[in-house]
């Protein structure tokens, strides 16, 4: 029951420990009483009402200064290196400081966050690593796409960045990881959705990855999240594998189509070349055969008008000279000769190749011979060949 109901005893819970009913306690002992407990921490005197309230005043606020000073030390931090510091006043920006002791005014005033500017971070999109192995599992939500020509890829990137203002990276965006994948996966999308699937799986990887890294950057700057791409990785890009057995096939009817056409390009290098030199022979023969007879036509034309010239001046002398550098011109190239005497029938022959095949001693005894015959009958100093002499050398 309560202590003022009827029946209670009239118990006041202010009344002394002796039961008497004396009134609440007294104020100054209550104060007296702490700055005994005080005194005796700092070491003052702990005697029954010897201590006067200036020393006791005195001892307290000492304990207040030393409690100042110690919340003052708080305010003392160190910035490791590759680190920054970001200071918060009740949770308003206040400074960004370096590496080294720093000081700040100690909680609950300010506040620090360290912010590691140096560490690689990187965000996986369109598969997740796992395991010491490395193994990589695709996200089929984040890593199929549609392709310009109305194909499907499977793409997996890999990004890595810094923090490059440790302010913005805390205050400008909400979750800056979260933001960056979802930029990374805008910005991959609207590029490979703008190229063809052949230029994505095969020659364009180096092109696409430079501009999805570009479209990222740009976007991410434009959000001021103090975020710096540092690399963006194909890790993989590839048809789903509903299809990978035909995509196979047509890779390799590809490269089988690439190799025949080089074959035939190495062909036609070869054979192209020869028949163009051969070509060009042929002309320069042409053209060589052509100045010939020209030039053989004039040389013959010129001879003929000098010959025609002599001729008008000794009609029978140059008669006589083109007669006998004819007979002279036919019998060098002539083996047989048959000599007609002078006034006579007798034909002499001489079978000029068989007199060169004999010996000596032949020579001789036919050049015996031939002189007897020469003194039977005179000999005629010009010589002509006749028809009888050309039937005689047929027979």
């Amino acid at each position: 029951m309560s202590w003022n109901e009827p029946g209670g005893g009239k118990k006041d819970p202010w009344s002394g420990r002796g039961g008497d009913d004396k009134g609440p306690p007294d104020l100054d002992e209550a104060i007296r009483a702490l700055q005994e407990k005080i005194g005796g921490i700092f070491g003052g005197g702990g005697g029954g009402g010897g201590s006067s309230p200036g020393a006791s005043m005195k001892g307290f606020g000492f304990l207040i200064g030393g409690a100042v000073v110690l919340w003052g030390l708080s305010g003392f931090y160190i910035v490791d290196e590759g680190n920054h510091g970001v200071v918060t006043r009740f949770g308003k920006y206040t400074e960004t400081t370096q590496a080294g002791l720093n000081w700040h005014i100690p909680v609950p005033i300010e506040s620090v966050e360290l912010v590691n500017v140096r560490r690689q971070r990187f965000i996986e999109v369109g598969y997740r690593s796992g395991g010491a192995q490395q193994t990589l599992g695709s996200v089929p939500k984040e890593a199929l796409m549609l392709t310009k020509d109305e194909n499907i890829v499977d793409v997996r990137l890999a990004v890595q960045y810094q923090v490059k203002d440790a302010k913005d990276f805390l205050f400008n965006v909400v979750s800056p990881e979260i933001t960056l994948k979802q930029v990374t996966e805008a910005a991959q999308r609207g590029v490979v959705g703008s190229s063809k699937m052949d230029f994505v799986l095969t020659e364009g990887r180096t092109e696409i990855v430079a501009q999805i890294r570009e479209e990222i950057q740009d976007v991410m700057d434009s959000y001021k999240s103090g975020v710096q791409i540092t690399s963006v990785n194909l890790q993989d890009a590839q048809p789903p594998e509903q299809v990978q057995g035909a995509f196979e096939d047509a890779i390799k009817a590809r490269e089988d189509q690439q190799r025949l056409i080089n074959e035939a390009e190495a062909y036609s290098n070869d054979v192209i070349p020869k028949a163009r030199g051969a070509a060009a022979r042929k002309m320069q023969e042409a053209e060589g055969y052509k100045q010939q007879v020209i030039a053989r036509a004039e040389g013959e034309a010129s001879r003929f008008l000098a010959l025609l010239g002599e001729y008008k001046k000794a009609p029978e002398v140059t008669r006589k000279r083109l007669y006998i550098e004819s007979v002279q011109s036919v019998l060098t190239h002539s083996n047989t000769v048959f000599l007609d005497v002078k006034s006579g029938n007798n034909l002499m022959y001489l079978p000029l190749d068989k007199i060169i095949k004999q010996s000596p001693t032949d020579e001789t005894a036919q050049k015996s011979q031939a002189g007897s015959v020469t003194q039977t009958r005179p000999i005629d100093p010009v010589f002509r060949t006749t028809t009888r002499g050309r039937e005689g050398r047929g027979r």
